[in-house]
């Protein structure tokens, strides 16, 4: 079979091949899949870089957490799936319901555990789930990492998103979209930012009841907060980072929650005392569970959510989607086919 295999060390594309490697064999308790689908996430230009947690990979990989495909044989003692299914990885692979806690695992497309971007993987039964039935293998692919994010963010938390709320979302990547679609289903209103007069039409043919062009009001903050009626949005979906902190603790409410999701900006004010006044708070979010995972997409065959693909590429041209996906024309999610 062909996967793309990074290697030890790599700090750029240039050490990513694509190879022949055996098929693997489904041990007890574990199930083959055939991939058809991955896509890429902020995380995975950090790996190939050797920037993310730990630095370089300190040894040969298969890159990608997001993937989805089609069961296609179980080890003995599997009970979670049979031949036929469609099934995805979940991003932390230990991590099956409950708090976030230390026990969580190995995460796929990093050093100690499997990659998605090959034609066939194994992992164990308990480290996958079902795809939502009304999602292609491409839409399905977006989930494990942004989409489970994005739901963990908004709705497995202490409060989660109800309708007649204010949401906030930052920019057009894969999260912010799917929080944006999330939200909305659950009935909030969204109020979307963005550099770019084109996808601040977008994410408003989406369903956004409100965009702010942060290029133009650099204290979109404050804008957020007004344009909700109220003194502050209950749901910030910070994917920035130290950038753009202090503009979401502006744009909170009281007892609102800001999900620090995001390191996309590394410097700027961090000062917290903004939320002291207000009651608010901020909850740090890493992915989430498998519990969250299944519920994702139930929800997205419940409400017809459809993860915006941006741009497919072949599995033959993964160097091009990485180019892609780090380019300023992003809208949504990079999905490799296979």
């Amino acid at each position: 079979m062909k996967a793309w295999i990074l290697r030890k060390g790599a700090v750029s594309l240039d050490s990513m091949e694509l190879v022949e490697v055996d098929t693997p064999t489904p041990g007890p308790g574990e199930i083959l899949i055939r991939v058809r689908a991955c896509s890429l996430n902020y995380r995975d230009q950090a790996i190939v870089r050797g920037v993310y947690l730990g630095g370089p990979v300190a040894q040969d990989i298969v890159p990608l957490s997001d993937g989805a495909g089609d069961v296609v044989a179980v080890g003995p003692g599997v009970t979670r799936f049979a031949v036929g299914d469609r099934a995805s990885g979940i991003f932390f692979q230990h991590f099956y319901d409950g708090l976030p806690n230390p026990g969580v695992g190995p995460a796929l497309g990093a050093a100690g555990a499997p990659g998605m971007l090959a034609e066939y993987v194994v992992l164990p039964e308990q480290g996958a789930v079902h795809c939502a039935a009304s999602l292609t293998y491409e839409q399905a692919a977006c989930l494990p990492c942004a989409g489970v994010t994005a739901w963990h963010a908004l709705m497995a938390g202490p409060r989660p998103v109800s309708a007649g709320e204010h949401v906030l979302v930052l920019g057009t990547g894969g999260v912010s979209l799917l929080a944006l679609q999330i939200a909305k289903a659950a009935g909030a209103h969204v109020i979307a930012t963005s550099g770019s007069e084109d996808k601040r039409a977008r994410v408003a043919a989406m369903g956004a009841d409100a965009t702010i062009n942060y290029r133009e009001t650099p204290e979109w903050g404050a804008e957020a907060a007004r344009l909700s009626g109220k003194p502050g949005v209950e749901h910030v979906v910070e994917v920035g980072g130290a950038g753009t902190l202090a503009q979401s603790i502006a744009a909170v409410g009281f007892a609102g929650e800001i999900a620090l999701i995001g390191v996309l900006t590394r410097e700027g004010n961090t000062n917290p005392h903004g939320l002291m006044f207000k009651g608010a708070s901020i909850r740090g979010i890493f992915v989430g569970s498998r519990a969250m995972a299944q519920a994702l997409n139930d929800f997205i065959d419940m409400h017809g959510i459809q993860p915006v693909v941006d741009k497919t590429f072949p599995m033959a041209d993964a160097k091009a989607a990485w180019a892609y996906q780090s380019s300023p024309d992003l809208f949504g999610k990079v999905v490799i086919t296979l």
